[in-house]
């Protein structure tokens, strides 16, 4: 990890009693706190609208790092010098009284440490408080230094293109761009910042990455779970909302850059931004040609029974809403012009699995009868965190005989060390100021214009061509067909099972 700021740092977290807070933000910074990454002078002011016992507040949240840290259950004495930094402050959102209270912690934590320090503001919230919250900032003056203090939103960032140009209006018109970090903690994980490394550190690789040697791209992500009781939020939202407009787009992005001029942010944001604006946009028929949406039905997962998404809590029995999306993109520019991109997820699916599969085109040189798998580069994000390559090698033995096996590399073998969580890695870098993990307005905007079409094709024929999947299963067999004739089906993980049954043959 990078080498801590000297700087006191004043992390405010709005919606201190959500399960983002609990799960993800408190043992992100106790992680980076036990691994001397914080700053010496530190505060961690917790912000809702919920009175409670500040002990009680902080033995949940230890519960929280029990349950859900890297680094396992907290040690006692660790735990008791991380939480002296913390203090919860009960206030509603809409009230200036919050702020007024919230400004003389800060100002007074700062007084003590004789600096003025970072200051980040970190918005756990619904949506519908992002602005709310931002005013109150930017009215109170909280949040003015354009060099020390920042801005962190959670996704979504928006519902559609209308209401992401307003949001980033209503942000640019009272802080700098350089203070706004927009979220997406899959940048985060250690897989997908190495693809990076990977494809312009090796230049192995890097001559390869284009149109003239490689097939196809699949970028897939399955979720075991279902929607459970997110059903009122996710039926405004959908897959494509809530996964293939950020997510799946960041990953195509890094896959499909072009090297930047140097590892600097706005170099590295430039680059994704120009594949975001180079993909074809699709017409209403082309949306019903090239994109795939579906619904879970009853079925189950593992050992576990699950209902249709239509029988789910808040959910409408007669939705449209889609849980499953699979699509085929092209991106127009000289590197890629004529290579498809397909992306997938779903939820309620059969196992846990991100991937992207990278299939190079076939061997020019057929002169051996059983050479007929091409070449495969395989990066595993989750849950495995590996990369392989396939490629055809001789059967030992008197005869001439081919047969696939795989390069691997993987992060357990190589590694000792614990590997950080997304959540640490992106919290670091918005106490050190570095934005290449996050997104800029230009960069969310070009994303909302890639979807919007398919949304609005949807909107206008609101049952046509939707799908149904059982529960527990990869998702519809419509999905397979998009990807013909460059592969018969999905670059499938091995299953749980599987994976049990190898590890006891060993």
């Amino acid at each position: 990890m990078k080498p801590k700021k000297a700087f006191p740092a004043a992390i405010t977290i709005f919606g201190a009693r959500g399960d983002l807070t609990r799960r993800k933000l408190i043992p992100a910074l106790y992680n980076l706190f036990i691994e001397n990454h914080l700053p010496a002078l530190f505060e961690i002011f917790c912000v809702d609208f919920q009175t409670v016992d500040e002990a009680a507040f902080k033995n949940d949240l230890l519960t929280g790092v029990n349950d859900f840290s890297r680094s396992g259950k907290a040690e006692p004495a660790k735990w008791a010098d991380f939480s002296a930094h913390i203090s919860y402050l009960q206030g509603d959102f809409t009230k200036k009284e919050t702020y007024l209270e919230l400004k003389a912690k800060i100002e007074d934590f700062e007084k003590d440490g004789k600096q003025r320090g970072n200051r980040m503001f970190y918005f756990a919230v619904a949506p519908r408080f992002i602005e709310v919250i931002a005013e109150a900032l930017y009215t109170r003056k909280l949040c003015v230094n354009k060099t020390h203090d920042r801005l962190v939103v959670e996704k979504p960032f928006g519902t559609d293109l209308d209401t992401a140009r307003k949001l980033n209006r209503f942000l640019a018109k009272r802080f700098s761009e350089k203070q706004i970090y927009r979220i997406d903690h899959y940048l985060g994980k250690e897989t997908v910042q190495n693809i990076m490394a990977f494809r312009f550190a090796n230049y192995v690789f890097e001559p390869l990455w284009n149109k003239s040697y490689i097939d196809h791209i699949q970028i897939s992500v399955a979720e075991e779970v279902s929607v459970g009781k997110r059903g009122g939020y996710y039926e405004t939202s959908g897959a494509l909302r809530d996964m293939i407009q950020n997510h799946l787009l960041q990953l195509l992005c890094i896959v499909a850059m072009d090297c930047p001029g140097e590892y600097k942010a706005e170099a590295i944001r430039d680059a994704k931004t120009k594949v975001l604006k180079s993909i074809q946009p699709f017409t209403t028929p082309q949306v019903f040609k090239n994109v795939v949406r579906a619904q879970y039905t009853a079925g189950e997962v593992g050992d576990e029974a699950r209902v249709a998404y239509r029988q789910e809590a808040q959910v409408s029995p007669e939705s449209n809403t889609e849980t499953f999306v699979a699509l085929r993109m092209a991106i127009d520019t000289p590197r890629w012009d004529g290579v498809p991109f397909f992306l997938r997820t779903g939820k309620s699916m059969t196992r846990q699995s991100s991937v992207i599969v990278v299939q190079f085109k076939e061997s020019p040189h057929k002169i051996f009868k059983d050479d007929i798998v091409p070449n495969r580069l395989i990066i595993s994000i989750q849950p495995e965190l590996e990369i392989s390559l396939l490629f055809e090698s001789k059967v030992p033995g008197l005869q001439m005989k081919l047969v696939p096996v795989e390069m691997d590399f993987t992060y357990q073998e190589a590694y000792t060390e614990s590997l950080p969580e997304a959540y640490e890695a992106l919290l670091l870098d918005v106490l050190q100021g570095d934005a290449t993990l996050f997104m800029r307005a230009d960069q969310v905007e070009a994303a909302w214009k890639v979807v919007m079409p398919i949304l609005d094709a949807w909107k206008k024929y609101p049952a046509k061509q939707l799908q149904f999947y059982e529960s527990g299963s990869w998702g519809p067999a419509a999905a397979s067909n998009l990807l013909k004739p460059y592969a018969k089906e999905w670059f499938r993980l091995p299953s749980k099972e599987t994976i049990k049954k190898l590890a006891v043959s060993k």
